[in-house]
């Protein structure tokens, strides 16, 4: 016959105990702290005010022609994918630039293909791919450089 087993008493809740008070906090010289100052004090008698940084110098332009953007990368292959603007033609041997956010690089076209052939030259509505030496990012800029 199976042996049952004894029931237990449950325990009862622990009677709720009050806060500890906080500690003020103290220096290490045994001295309280000193509150911060304000966000917006003003500047000492005597002490001339700091001095407003100017205003931020217009960044330099790009060398060259913008022509297009990356509209994908292929990191296995190492191959861009662009987006051209219209009217212009990019072939093997011209040298561009691929800028973005944290991307800046130039390089000379090595290669250019379309639906996976070699192609000499491309145009705006060619979907054609770019082996590129760096990675690239999507909405990369991409410029000719003379």
């Amino acid at each position: 016959m199976a042996t049952r087993k004894k029931a237990q008493a449950k325990r009862g809740k622990a009677p709720a105990r009050r806060a500890a008070p906080r500690k003020k906090k103290v220096s290490p010289a045994g001295k309280p702290a000193r509150k911060a100052a304000p966000a917006r004090a003003r500047p000492r008698a005597g002490k001339p005010a700091p001095a407003k940084p100017a205003a931020t110098p217009a960044r330099p332009s790009p060398p060259g022609e913008r022509i297009g953007i990356v509209t994908h990368y292929f990191s296995h292959l190492a191959v861009a994918v662009l987006k051209l603007n219209p009217g212009v033609r990019l072939r093997v041997g011209d040298n561009i630039r691929i800028h973005g956010h944290t991307t800046d690089f130039s390089q000379r076209i090595e290669s250019l293909q379309v639906d996976h052939a070699p192609v000499a030259e491309v145009g705006p509505r060619d979907d054609f791919g770019l082996k590129v030496r760096d990675h690239a990012r999507e909405n990369d800029i991409v410029y000719l450089i003379d």
